[in-house]
């Protein structure tokens, strides 16, 4: 968003247009709205302004529920924002380590710093983008313990603080930054800091694990299905004897997984009745030896992140299969193990195998009614097929 863009956005006429779209719950039809709009009175500018907070707003309800009502974005910014489900569990982190006051050095347009906020921490927000400060500014003004000014975080006066939160910016315009001495501000400074300072620092759940320093805690948090971040948390916001957790946000529930190192795998034996799918926070997290071994189940392969149980799991950790036939991986048996199987709507998923789903299911019948879950992968080495049924 250009500066210009702010201001037709921040004046008393744009954020009463925009009240009273949402008001009226228009349909989101940009090319019918903006003659409309311009015929009610209301200049060009104007209508880009508030017809672009309107296009954003699918997606923020998204994000932030019902307080995205009372919220401005910029497109960045929404698509780099925290979800409030996520930064929520930030702020309680916080909240429980009895720290009242926390620094976002990076605040973005002030996902975390509402989080924070919503439980009384009193919050010194900074970011570097002098617009992305100012659609803060907004989003934070109900809370009086909220301060949001604009600045680096290396030149941030951090006393006071009782920790600090970090989002590091691993992107410049549509580039990705992959390298840390590269992001704002650089990893190593943030790292320096919180060895002083208890601190959360959100990076990507993909990033080297090489980097991660000794004495914290690294948590992996999936929403949904989907992993949405590593968190680093140091000092008192870390837990004892934990440096690998995994937590899983998902409509069956809230789970997490913890343990002091990388957990040993399961050994590998023979298939059982259900195939279990650790989440991907768990996966990334390395604990899946763990998981399989409360389940007393074994891995399908050294390399396979698939273990199999005689039992069925249920845990919002892990998605499970009733295993009902399990062939070599041949296409040809495969379209006859379909065929045979009153399938109409077929699942493909695959791990350890190099094949295209997609092309897959070209090759296969469904004239069945059936739901079914086709699982390609390796067991013991040996490529296999197996044809299951999700366990709810």
């Amino acid at each position: 968003m250009e500066r210009n863009e702010l201001e037709a956005l921040l004046n008393p006429e744009s954020l009463r247009l925009l009240a009273s779209l949402r008001e009226a719950d228009e349909p989101r039809d940009t090319a019918a709205l903006v003659p409309k709009l311009r015929k009610a009175g209301h200049s060009a500018e104007t209508v880009a302004a508030v017809l672009g907070q309107w296009n954003l707003r699918p997606k923020a309800l998204d994000k932030f529920g019902t307080f995205a009502d009372r919220m401005l974005f910029t497109k960045a910014g929404l698509e780099q924002a925290t979800r409030l489900a996520i930064s929520s569990h930030h702020a309680t982190r916080f909240q429980q380590a009895e720290l009242r006051s926390v620094g976002d050095l990076g605040c973005g347009i002030g996902g975390d710093s509402l989080a924070f906020a919503g439980l009384s921490l009193s919050v010194r927000a900074v970011d570097a983008d002098p617009v992305t400060v100012a659609i803060a500014g907004y989003n934070l003004q109900p809370f009086d313990t909220v301060t949001v000014s604009p600045g680096q975080a290396e030149e941030t006066d951090l006393d006071g603080l009782d920790a600090l939160w970090f989002d590091p910016a691993r992107r410049s315009a549509s580039k990705r930054l992959n390298n840390p001495a590269d992001w704002s501000p650089r990893l190593d400074w943030v790292l320096k800091h919180a060895q002083i300072h208890p601190a959360g620092i959100k990076l990507a759940p993909g990033m080297d694990r090489a980097l991660i320093p000794e004495g914290v805690e690294a948590q992996w948090i999936s929403h949904h299905g989907s992993v949405a971040e590593m968190v680093l948390w140091s000092r008192e916001l870390a837990r004892p004897s934990i440096t690998r957790s995994a937590l899983v946000l998902s409509p069956r529930g809230t789970a997490e997984l913890t343990g002091a190192q990388d957990a040993e795998d399961a050994p590998v034996g023979d298939l059982g009745s259900y195939l279990v799918e650790p989440d991907g926070a768990v996966i990334r997290a390395r604990l899946i030896g763990d998981l399989a071994r409360r389940h007393e189940g074994v891995m399908l392969d050294d390399s396979i992140a698939y273990f199999s149980t005689k039992k069925p799991v249920s845990t919002p950790l892990a998605q499970c299969f009733a295993i009902e036939a399990v062939i070599p991986y041949n296409l040809k048996r495969i379209k006859e193990l379909v065929a045979g199987a009153d399938v109409g709507s077929l699942e493909i998923k695959k791990r350890g195998i190099d094949i295209d789903p997609a092309g897959l299911r070209q090759e296969l019948s469904l004239r069945g009614s059936g739901e079914k879950t086709l699982i390609v992968t390796r067991h013991r080495g040996d490529r296999i097929a197996i044809l299951a049924s999700r366990v709810p």
